[in-house]
């Protein structure tokens, strides 16, 4: 039964694959007819490297990426997608050869249409908001939205149904993620309640400011909180303290 499954899971991805593939004819993010997707192909392998990943979506069709966030890691391949509540600075890697590339679409997260899918989601009997947010999650990839991310790729692959199509489908995919597994700890964190509502305001404003003088006091004072509790939060949410997060955004 294992083999029958992961065969179903195989002949699943070709689709898909070959629709990424039309649309990443070269190395690195490929733009779409939708601004705010980007097809990203890599021909190599890459070692754990330093990167600043703003609030968005990542499904990958073949390859694989794993993120190194704290203490945990974060697997996003064929079977799990990666979802970014809030700019995170964490070390990455990838598989992929020039045979067989890494093939990934990225949706950059729109706030408003989040936050309009969550008032309506709200109104309906689906879990509350109780779990704790996360800047950063993996999730499995079910077959609800791997349906929904092949329709985007199809459309995507014809200018008339992208402008036409796309938005709506964007819209579904969106559905999909905040109603999935962690999809509960996913509109904790866009709902910006409490002090993770506080930090990730600070961590637009340094993404804003950053060539900017910033220094600790000035960050907490906008925040709200008085320093060692504005550094407290911080750290429990991207896993590193303000000055250094300011750094390597810098950098």
């Amino acid at each position: 039964m294992k083999k029958a499954d992961s065969g179903a899971r195989v002949a699943a991805r070709k689709p898909m694959v070959s629709l990424l593939r039309a649309l990443a004819p070269q190395e690195g993010y490929n733009l779409t007819a939708l601004p705010d997707v980007r097809i990203l192909r890599s021909d190599r392998a890459l070692a754990r490297t330093p990167v600043l990943y703003d609030p968005g979506i990542v499904i990958v069709g073949q390859g694989c990426k794993r993120g190194y966030f704290g203490n945990e890691t974060y697997l996003y391949d064929e079977q799990h997608y990666l979802a970014v509540a809030v700019p995170v600075p964490f070390t990455m890697e990838t598989e992929a050869t020039a045979e067989r590339p890494l093939l990934a679409i990225y949706l950059h997260l729109d706030f408003r249409l989040a936050a309009e899918l969550m008032i309506q989601i709200d109104r309906h009997p689906v879990p509350p908001i109780a779990d704790a947010p996360q800047s950063m999650m993996s999730s499995p990839l079910d077959a609800g939205l791997r349906a929904t991310v092949l329709r985007l790729l199809e459309a995507l692959n014809r200018p008339l149904d992208a402008k036409v199509l796309g938005p709506a489908l964007v819209r579904e995919l969106y559905f999909r993620v905040l109603t999935g597994a962690q999809g509960p700890a996913m509109r904790s964190a866009l709902a910006m309640q409490g002090q993770f509502g506080k930090i990730g305001k600070a961590l637009r404003r340094i993404h804003a400011s950053y060539a900017q003088p910033l220094d600790l006091a000035q960050l907490a004072d906008e925040a709200g909180m008085s320093v060692p509790t504005f550094h407290s939060h911080f750290k429990a949410i991207t896993q590193t303290s303000p000055m250094q997060y300011v750094k390597s955004t810098r950098l």
